[in-house]
């Protein structure tokens, strides 16, 4: 399958995401808080997380959905707790812009919009419990309690400035693959599939999560704004130790590993008018090839993981499609 053919079906299965959530988010009574929802949810995303969540109950079926309206209930789930998570990382990072447009912290207010994120992890968890049972709760607990937890991993991360790989992958693991992983999980336990089937999704969504973060990460020094909607270097300015970076620390010859550390010794004050120079560094070390590589290592792993658990069929080829799109995407 094609990148073209693969983003026209994710794109047309997106517009019934949008309706669920239209007719779940028309019961909010208040306006202001249907105004923040509405700005944060129907921001123009592709619905991976949910989209992941039907495709891999049709994968477990062999080809149906069972009740459809309650399994895009529970797949609505993962998208409100990811549109959650960026209202609430907005605030936190004083953010003035989503996708190039205000962010909603800059248009309604700091507490305005903690409640409305706070409105949406209550109702994806009523979702959870309603359309998918006791297990489904706990799959989704469990995936916010992974993101709370890497949050303050990453501040203490950047805070130490500590080039740990196995932090960066505990991080990237609670921020970007739990919940990625999750959405694949419950889509499997909508469709009755074993305990060795959740585990393969689990697999797959967490690598395909990881590589997601990765590229990300290249982007931020590599990306074009035309095509990312944001400046790059913003990593570099924050102090964040991706893994880029980290792989450029630990390659790096000794003047050149130098001259990074004082870059990221230097402040977020100055650390922009360094940026093309860290940059080059982490090039010149390496650090762009090897994390572009460990990218598509995890890709494989989780690949190889749906394949032996499930047979060849249309929802494994668009699940095989979405991870060579996290590799070569440039958005």
């Amino acid at each position: 399958m094609d990148t073209q053919e693969l983003m026209g079906f994710f794109k047309a299965a997106a517009a019934g995401v949008d309706q669920a959530m239209q007719a779940d988010l028309a019961a909010v009574g208040d306006q202001s808080l249907t105004e923040i929802l509405h700005h944060a949810v129907f921001n123009g995303g592709k619905r991976i997380r949910p989209q992941l969540t039907l495709l891999c109950c049709a994968l477990t079926t062999g080809g149906g959905i069972p009740d459809p309206d309650s399994t895009m209930k529970l797949a609505v789930v993962f998208e409100y707790l990811h549109a959650a998570s960026l209202l609430h990382d907005d605030v936190i990072d004083r953010a003035e812009l989503r996708r190039g447009k205000p962010a909603a912290n800059v248009v309604w207010g700091v507490s305005p919009v903690i409640l409305a994120g706070d409105y949406l992890h209550s109702r994806a968890m009523t979702l959870a419990g309603e359309d998918g049972g006791p297990e489904a709760v706990a799959v989704a607990g469990r995936a916010v309690s992974a993101m709370i937890e890497s949050e303050f991993l990453q501040m203490k991360n950047a805070e130490e400035r500590n080039p740990s790989e196995e932090n960066y992958f505990r991080v990237a693991s609670g921020k970007t693959g739990a919940l990625i992983a999750a959405a694949c999980e419950a889509g499997v336990l909508k469709g009755g599939g074993s305990d060795e089937q959740r585990q393969a999704v689990r697999l797959y969504g967490e690598n395909i999560g990881l590589a997601f973060q990765i590229v990300d990460d290249l982007l931020d020094y590599q990306g074009d704004p035309e095509k990312t909607g944001k400046a790059v270097g913003n990593d570099l300015v924050e102090g964040k130790m991706t893994l880029p970076l980290i792989h450029a620390l630990r390659q790096a010859a000794d003047e050149d590993r130098l001259a990074l550390e004082k870059i990221l010794a230097s402040g977020p004050e100055t650390r922009p008018q360094h940026f093309a120079e860290a940059k080059s560094l982490i090039d010149k070390a390496g650090g762009f090839a090897s994390a572009g590589e460990q990218a598509a290592e995890l890709v494989k792993t989780g690949l190889e993981a749906l394949s032996s658990s499930f047979g060849e069929g249309k929802e494994r080829q668009i699940l095989a499609g979405l991870a060579g799109y996290v590799l070569s995407r440039d958005k």
